[in-house]
């Protein structure tokens, strides 16, 4: 797989950045050079963790728009421009709800791989997203960046499809119709660990086409071993974070203490 290739590793762990509230967001604290300084300490603490790659997304641009501001992607651009010297691992983007804005992103700063919703309609507390698959992926050849890897979410935190099928068949229609690189397998909500069941069923249609899994949400100390059983990797953010919340910084010895159980994990594949 060419996660392998990308990450020099078997079960990647990729670290959301969440970035801080940003310019137009309503929890903005006005002040950039304070949002890039939590973003640059974010980054130490993951990569002296030990992590395997880097996934910068807008999380705390609450509440989320379909339409994100341009002074929003604008901003993300700015802070990984400025901490791209200080990146040893292969990094993502990810504009939340956007996923054109995604690809857009990755262009303008070199990222390896994104992860969106690029395919799907959906319902949540934002009402219907429509996403257009179509338009993202030819967005990325007009860019000449066919090298970009794309995640599609299978089945995106906190919201539902508009007509339900079975988990097998929308991940196989990712797969065939929309060139997905890679499918994201989420819980119910953002933080909640997604069902064995389904993510061995996402892996056993994806593993024969050589389409890398990942556990999107909800992955942690505990349940690490468990998870990695049936999928190939994973992203994860607010595990990192001190004590696990959210809404606070990444926890340096956290981020250790989770990487050395994975280590043993990967020793005895």
């Amino acid at each position: 797989m060419w996660i392998q290739k990308m990450f020099g590793v078997e079960k990647p762990i990729i670290a959301l950045l969440h970035l801080d509230a940003l310019p137009g967001d309503p929890g903005y604290c006005g002040n950039m050079d304070l949002v890039l300084e939590h973003a640059e300490k974010d980054l130490i603490a993951l990569q002296d963790g030990g992590v395997d790659g880097i996934l910068f997304a807008n999380e705390f641009s609450l509440p989320y728009q379909p339409l994100t501001d341009i002074a929003t992607v604008s901003a993300m651009a700015y802070i990984i421009g400025k901490l791209k010297n200080e990146l040893s691992i292969p990094f993502g983007v990810n504009v939340v709800k956007n996923p054109i804005a995604t690809i857009d992103l990755g262009a303008a700063t070199g990222a390896k791989f994104g992860r969106s919703c690029f395919s799907g309609a959906y319902m949540g507390e934002y009402g219907i997203y429509v996403s257009n698959s179509g338009e993202a992926i030819r967005r990325r050849k007009e860019l000449g960046i066919e090298e970009m890897k794309l995640l599609f979410k299978v089945n995106p935190e906190a919201d539902s499809y508009l007509v339900q099928r079975e988990i097998k068949v929308v991940a196989k229609s990712i797969m065939f119709g929309d060139f997905a690189d890679g499918l994201c397998v989420s819980g119910s909500a953002a933080g909640e660990e997604p069902d064995d069941v389904i993510l061995a069923k996402v892996q056993e249609v994806a593993k024969p086409r050589n389409v890398p899994v990942f556990c999107n949400t909800g992955c942690n100390h505990q349940n690490v071993r468990e998870k990695l059983l049936n999928c190939d990797g994973v992203c994860m953010g607010s595990a990192f974070k001190k004590d696990g919340i959210f809404n606070e910084r990444v926890d340096r010895t956290r981020v250790t203490e989770f990487m050395k159980i994975v280590k043993d994990i990967r020793e005895h594949l």
